[in-house]
Order: C-alpha cells, then sequence, then structure tokens
C-alpha cells in the first residue's frame, strides 16, 4: 500500500490503481473512494506513517515520546499535581538526575512539558497538548456517580 495526496493537499492509502482511476482510503475515516489518476501524486511516506497521522497529533506525540511506564507515569503525576520543582521530582520518585534530566529534556523537545519557576526554583509543567493526550487516553471519572 503507498501514499497519494489529491489536488487538494489530502493524503489517502492507495488500495487499487486502474487506468483510469485509484481506489483510496481515508486514514482518518476509512471511507474509500475512487478518484481520477491525474489529481493523485505519489508522497513520501509510508503507508503505515499515513495511518498514524489519523490519531490527534498531541496523542501521537505522546506516544512516540514516551517508551516506558515511569516516564508515562512522570507525565500524570506532574498533570495531577501541577507544576513540580525538579528537587520535589527527585524526591519524591526513584529517579537519579542524570535518568530524571534526560526524561524532562526529551519531554521537553517533544512539547510534552515546559520549564516552570516553582519557589524560585527550575520546575516543569505539562503543556496543554500533554493534557490533551492524558485525556484522551486516561478513562474520565465521573463526579455524579455516588460510591457507596
Amino acid at each position: 500500500m503507498n501514499t497519494v495526496e489529491d489536488d487538494t493537499g489530502k493524503r489517502y492509502l492507495l488500495r487499487k490503481r486502474s487506468e483510469d482511476a485509484s481506489l483510496v482510503r481515508d486514514p482518518e475515516t476509512g471511507n474509500e473512494c475512487y478518484i481520477r489518476n491525474d489529481r493523485l501524486e505519489a508522497v513520501d511516506q509510508t503507508a503505515l506513517e499515513t495511518a498514524a497521522r489519523s490519531v490527534p497529533d498531541p496523542v501521537l506525540t505522546l506516544l512516540t515520546s514516551v517508551h516506558d511506564a515511569e516516564t508515562l507515569g512522570l507525565l500524570v503525576e506532574l498533570a495531577e499535581r501541577g507544576p513540580l520543582g525538579v528537587r520535589t521530582l527527585l524526591d519524591a520518585y526513584d529517579f537519579c538526575e542524570s535518568d530524571l534530566h534526560g526524561r524532562l529534556t526529551v519531554l521537553s523537545a517533544a512539547g510534552l512539558l515546559e520549564e516552570a519557576e516553582i519557589a524560585g526554583e527550575r520546575g516543569y509543567r505539562v503543556t496543554e497538548d500533554c493534557e490533551t493526550a492524558l485525556e484522551a487516553i486516561r478513562p474520565t471519572v465521573d463526579s455524579t456517580t455516588d460510591a457507596d
């Protein structure tokens, strides 16, 4: 399967090509349709990369930047507890300084964390994109339901 783009810039997964038209699938909706070949152009992107683009950007960034449960847990804790200072993170969680620094650097570069000043010291908070991604992957708690 290849990636093609129509004359409006919309990308599709090429399913089948005939002499005049090609059967394409929209990776976001799954809908298939025929488009004239003269409106399509091959794109230098794998079919799997195109399929992955159907995932919202913040979630895709989260999935491709977080490679273990501890790093995901770090983001969840920062989202839940608010911005935290580096010293607090080192005291509260089982990270050595270099390991924590490495994770914070990768997550910041990905746009999931941003620096914040906490009590006059360097700290970190999750970005809006990170909040959006975490909301998409975590179950919501219904606060109107009584726990009996």
